[in-house]
């Protein structure tokens, strides 16, 4: 590395090769690599070499120095420059006045990191992929304008915007290594290509109606609307375009449901005004409850249905246009079955061309839903599409273009005015992470279950995968066996090492334990990361902590140390090891895995078998007990209660749990407010929905020596110490929960308590460590925490009790950034600090 010196005045000339490192392709870098070295009057050129730009310049020094600044500090928007490496070349070329220009791109084998060799070697080595990004106001202009000639065209892109990590194959990222090589550009289209002065100056995805990709429509036998047949689109020149999108308009505007091939895959989009469209895509998509997002035209609409601030507007209209989890305004013109009584809606920005024009042209808010079965991967492929949609849509409005990995919609929201991600997928990954403590070896780690996402990791970069879904299902694991081999082949990251859960359950687990595994990377050390260490892990290391903390991990289930289920759990940790020091009272699950579908089983389990703590006696068997808990036991049949009951007593397939997530399950069934559940989560939501629309009480701090009832605003709670933790005995606060029924207090308002009490219990749980440790941040992570009333509690009462609370932001808190978490946990261990 040289600096530039004071020769910066003098004419002689020198010359300089420069590399530059990070998110550096599909960001339009190479066109103002040229703009720039020629505005310097400077001679060379720049291309695409591998995953970095590389660029070579002869002139005076001064203009070398500026050439190398400004590299940094005027990079185009969607770039992330993380390095820049400038040596002096001996032979001062290329020749004066030769100019300034593009040169072809380079490809070449990843050189793999060595062992030995210093992090920032080692991270030098990742080829960073562009992501996705949303349609740009000047391709908004072109779309719309009768006299251009790419009016209403759904694939306008230029350098600025369109696909990235959807059609790339392998890097350099250059035309020809995209699935765009199958269409060849058109003179039109090859002169803005070649142009210095066009802003489709090497856009690779660029396309027109003449050269580029087209609709099709297709209409299953039985679907209503026209059936039409696709068109190779050399032969239409935009007409079978024109004629698809027609198609699929009318389709939604008679009530129909249209599978929509989008950016990263199949998407289902229907009439969100039109309670019966609605309820028919549930019926059709199973999925009864869980809310469906909204697709509206712009910021306006948005705030027609949502209560909007500055941050959330920020997020809206930013160029990953992720859905976002709002407050409801009104529900206005949707329909009721579109939110399923959530207490947020998500709303999102037209992410495409396509998506621009069928808003413009049906005029009102669309559902746009995953294209796929609740928890499996959301579908790519045209064939498969017509297979396992054809019971879902009426109609199918497809295209010619080949996505080649999938990328489903990023879900975030705004927490204390930042953003925090609850699913990060398209707009967002693959962009890379930062790892505090550099990984000595590249590693790979597979995540969870549920929510399931990897991450691959070399030095302090980390490449976090895209949502895949729920892996507990065949089409997950090959999904994510297919996009791993994809991104490893992108990044040049070659693991040698694998992070993994240990439950052995888990497919994650058993595919990082396999000989499957082994034989397609060569890797050996396996490192087993425990599920709440991980989580907490995931919150520290994107905050840059390395050293000691205080970590809260809320969840449903993860496996502990004791071979206990874990979920409301307080440790102290670092990125190496952790100490649990505190935990949520047990409670059995009558059934096993079949408690996680009823929260009503669930319930049972704390009546009637709650862990006895500090001489309490179970809530249940008495008299007088059941007396209070008749509206809920009312409910049940005799049979499921006496059943489990037995199962109870005999210990009979009832694994006992310290759950956060399935305490939230017990109280949404004990106030009526769900039995059953659809999807994870479903319970907590039902919760949090009835507090927050009782209005939800301020929360007090107590006394952090408390271990007795706390301030009037919460329910009654208690802390034991217990076999060398201190416990948090929940049987007190559901006692309060049912007597509080029995005297007519509104469902509202005891859900309101209830968040109050987990805020007060868990300030009371980490003021203790904090005192006994010395440690005042604490990482608050797992599932838990996309409880929007605890996210933004919490952290309010901890600072409040003179603690730094920390919230994932960048990477979910749930188990979408367990991987994140499992690789920076085995990267310290590697490196043994």
């Amino acid at each position: 590395m040289i600096r530039p010196d004071d020769t910066a005045g003098r004419r002689e000339r020198v010359a300089h090769r420069l590399e530059v490192h990070g998110t550096v392709q599909g960001v339009g870098f190479r066109p103002f690599v040229y703009r720039l070295g020629t505005s310097l009057g400077l001679d060379g050129w720049v291309r695409n070499d591998d995953g970095r730009v590389v660029i070579e310049a002869a002139g005076p020094p001064g203009a070398l120095a500026a050439l190398a600044s400004r590299l940094r500090t005027d990079a185009p928007p969607l770039a992330r420059v993380r390095d820049v490496c400038v040596t002096e070349l001996s032979t001062p070329i290329p020749r004066p006045r030769s100019g300034f220009r593009v040169g072809p791109s380079v490809s070449r084998p990843a050189a793999p990191a060595s062992v030995s060799a210093p992090a920032s070697a080692s991270a030098s080595h990742v080829r960073e992929v562009p992501a996705d990004v949303a349609t740009c106001e000047a391709c908004l202009a072109e779309l719309f304008d009768p006299n251009d000639r790419r009016y209403r065209y759904p694939f306008v892109n230029c350098a600025d915007c369109g696909p990235r990590a959807t059609i790339v194959d392998t890097l350099p990222y250059d035309r020809a290594r995209t699935t765009m090589r199958a269409f060849p550009l058109c003179d039109d289209c090859a002169r803005e290509y070649t142009d210095p002065g066009d802003r489709r100056f090497h856009a690779e995805p660029i396309a027109c109606p003449a050269c580029g990709p087209q609709l099709a429509w297709w209409s299953p036998a039985g679907g209503r609307g026209p059936r039409t047949d696709p068109q190779p689109a050399a032969s239409t020149g935009g007409t079978a375009t024109l004629a698809a999108l027609a198609a699929a308009v009318a389709m939604i505007d008679s009530g129909g449901t249209v599978a929509l091939k989008g950016l990263g895959g199949y998407q289902l989009v229907c009439d969100a005004t039109n309670g019966a469209a609605v309820a028919r895509l549930r019926a059709r998509k199973h999925r009864p409850t869980k809310p469906f997002a909204v697709m509206v035209t712009d910021l306006d609409a948005a705030r027609a249905l949502a209560d909007i601030d500055t941050v959330e507007a920020g997020l809206l209209t930013s160029v990953a246009r992720p859905v976002v989890l709002l407050r409801r305004a009104h529900d206005g013109v949707l329909a009721g079955a579109v939110g399923a009584g959530a207490p947020r809606l998500g709303l999102f920005l037209p992410v495409t061309p396509l998506h621009q024009l069928l808003l413009g042209e049906l005029g009102r808010p669309l559902v746009v839903t995953s294209g796929n079965s609740s928890g499996e991967p959301i579908v790519i492929d045209d064939a498969e599409a017509r297979d396992r949609l054809a019971t879902v849509a009426d109609g199918f409005l497809s295209h010619d273009r080949a996505i080649r990995s999938p990328y489903d919609d990023s879900v975030v929201r705004a927490v204390a005015g930042r953003g925090s991600m609850i699913r990060r997928a398209r707009g967002y990954a693959p962009r890379p992470l930062r790892l505090p403590i550099a990984a000595g070896e590249p590693l790979l780690a597979v995540g969870a279950q549920l929510k399931h996402t990897f991450t691959l990791a070399e030095g302090t970069t980390a490449v976090v995968g895209p949502h895949t879904g729920d892996l507990s299902q065949q089409p997950t694991l090959v999904a994510f066996e297919r996009t791993l081999a994809h991104l490893c082949a992108m990044t040049g990251i070659t693991p040698r090492v694998i992070a993994h859960d240990p439950h052995p359950g888990y497919l994650s687990t058993q595919y990082a334990l396999s000989s499957r595994y082994a034989m397609m990377s060569g890797a050996r050390p396996r490192v087993a990361v425990q599920h709440h260490h991980a989580h907490v892990a995931s919150c520290a290391a994107e905050h840059g902590v390395t050293g000691r903390f205080i970590g809260v991990a809320y969840d449903g289930l993860g496996l502990g140390d004791d071979g206990t289920l874990w979920g409301g759990e307080v440790l102290v940790a670092d990125l190496v090891s952790y100490r649990r020091v505190a935990r949520f009272g047990r409670a059995p699950l009558p059934g096993g895995t079949a408690a996680l579908r009823r929260p009503a089983r669930v319930a049972l389990g704390y009546l009637f078998g709650a862990e006895p703590l500090g001489g309490l006696p179970a809530i249940g068997p008495s008299a007088t007990d059941r007396r209070l808990a008749a509206p809920f036991l009312d409910r049940l049949t005799d049979r499921e209660v006496s059943v489990a009951a037995r199962m109870i007593e005999r210990g009979v397939n009832c694994p006992v749990a310290s759950s956060a997530g399935r305490l939230f399950d017990a109280v949404a069934a004990l106030l009526g407010l769900c039995d059953e559940v659809t999807y994870e989560g479903e319970a907590a939501a039902a919760v949090e929905a009835a507090a927050l629309a009782a209005g939800t009480p301020g929360v007090s701090t107590p006394d952090p020596a408390a271990t007795g009832h706390a301030r009037a605003v919460e329910l009654p709670w208690r802390i034991v110490g217990h076999g060398g933790l201190l416990v948090y005995d929940p049987r007190p606060t559901l006692r309060a929960l049912v007597e509080g029924l029995h005297a007519r207090v509104a469902v509202g308002v005891l859900a309101a308590r209830f968040h109050a009490t987990i805020v007060a219990v868990t300030v009371a749980l980490c003021t203790d460590a904090a005192r006994r440790h010395r440690l005042r941040t604490v990482c608050l992570s797992g599932g838990v925490m996309h409880n929007q009333l605890l996210a933004e509690a919490l952290p309010a009462a901890l600072a409040a009790a003179g603690l730094t609370p920390l919230l994932n932001e960048r990477v979910p808190a749930g188990d979408g950034g367990v991987s994140y978490g499992q690789a920076a946990v085995a990267a310290a261990r590697l490196r043994g600090e």
